[in-house]
């Protein structure tokens, strides 16, 4: 769904009073009952003004009311939790205004956004259950208790994950954007003036650039920690004009090769929320998928193909927490994040990325599934909107425009 903020400034305080108690109570009920609703938002005009509110919610779809519920009462929506993450925000004085979407991911969409000093941030909104969650609900053990509201448990818990290791990741030099602030199922974060590998034609050294992409995965591996989709979606380039300046023969004689040295490339790891630890029962996979995500890559795109071997697992295990490297994985859930919250979310992701799979190897596009809601969403007398489609990566990978960060050049070759 895109955010569409133009309700925000009609919103009274007792309308934020009314959306924050239906959140609260989506904690225990899947449809929160009005009368549950007017005993939490505790309004002084009693029923006759939280239904004013519910009715001013509902219309511009922050909440909703399903047709065959048995009984009177309604649901969050995604737009409606968007709202109060961005209301959080705004009473932090963090985020002023609220720009256009500048990316959109499969369980994902990336918004600019600015301070009241006008400086440009990024906001990450979570939004798992884009991917059909039906698949995902099917295995309950990690839902049983939270059956009411799932998709914002869910997406919480991404939103949280992220931000905890951003934030250590960032402490320990790894080159990830700055943190700046996390609430509900988003993320708030510096913006980094890049492009996505996957929109990079050409790049000055491809060896240098591969050798810092591996030298990445060890680093992490260090740490304790794998990406987990470590690929050139979750690879920002950042190309800086070198400040170094040739004389003008030089310039004339290499003409072409300084147009290739006068920039620096540097790599910036995005998307957190799958990473997993080197001790994890399935690390060599995940390790062995995003070395192997490199190599293929830069052999499509650069035509370069590494002639050292690996690396591998089996070495990487070897140097988690040598040389004084600080172990992440273990800080990270030090600092509040539980092994239980990992398990449901790692489990919610798999299950994803298995229903994508599935859909892939079927023939047919992606299904898309409304983010309002996991299951009755069909159910819905009001809508909040519609998701983007999702669409299949390959297409994109083939449709994006190419740059080439030697001139910054955009072509649309493949």
């Amino acid at each position: 769904m895109k955010l569409d903020t133009k309700a925000m400034r009609h919103l009274t305080v007792e309308d934020w009073r009314v959306l924050t108690a239906v959140e609260i109570g989506s904690k225990n009920h899947e449809i929160i009952p009005t009368p549950l609703i007017e005993s939490i938002s505790k309004l002084r005009g009693g029923s006759n003004r939280v239904h004013k509110s519910i009715s001013a919610l509902a219309k511009v779809g922050l909440i909703a009311k399903l047709k065959e519920a048995k009984y009177d009462g309604y649901r969050l929506t995604y737009g409606g939790l968007d709202y109060l993450a961005l209301h959080t925000y705004s009473s932090r004085k963090e985020v002023y205004s609220v720009g256009s979407r500048i990316g959109v991911g499969k369980e994902s969409d990336i918004m600019m956004v600015a301070d009241e000093s006008g400086t440009q941030r990024v906001l990450k909104i979570h939004r798992l259950g884009r991917i059909s969650f039906r698949s995902v609900k099917a295995n309950r053990d990690y839902l049983r208790k939270r059956q009411g509201g799932s998709w914002m448990y869910l997406s919480r818990l991404a939103a949280e994950k992220e931000f905890a290791f951003m934030r250590a990741l960032r402490e320990e030099g790894f080159p990830v954007p700055e943190p700046l602030g996390q609430s509900r199922h988003t993320v708030l974060m510096e913006f980094i003036d890049s492009f996505p590998l996957r929109q990079v034609s050409e790049v000055p050294d491809p060896a240098a650039l591969y050798a810092d992409l591996i030298a990445l995965i060890l680093r992490l591996a260090q740490h304790g920690l794998i990406h987990g989709d470590f690929n050139e979606f979750n690879i920002l380039i950042k190309a800086e004009r070198n400040k170094e300046s040739k004389n003008s023969a030089d310039k004339i004689d290499k003409k072409e090769d300084e147009e290739k040295e006068k920039y620096t490339v540097t790599p910036i790891i995005i998307d957190f929320p799958q990473m997993v630890s080197m001790d994890h029962q399935n690390a060599e996979m995940y390790f062995d998928r995003d070395v192997n995500c490199i190599k293929r890559f830069f052999e499509r795109r650069f035509h370069f193909v590494s002639t050292q071997p690996g690396p591998f697992f089996k070495d990487a295990k070897k140097t988690v927490g040598k040389d004084g490297a600080k172990r992440l994985d273990a800080s990270v859930e030090a600092s509040g994040f539980s092994k239980k919250a990992l398990k449901d979310l790692e489990a919610a992701i798999r299950e994803q990325q298995a229903a994508r799979e599935e859909k892939a190897g079927s023939g047919g596009e992606y299904e898309e599934e409304s983010t309002d809601e996991d299951e009755d969403d069909e159910d819905s007398e009001e809508d909040s909107g519609t998701d983007e489609p999702n669409v299949d990566r390959s297409s994109q990978e083939v449709d994006a425009p190419k740059i080439n960060v030697g001139g910054l050049s955009i072509s649309n070759e493949t």
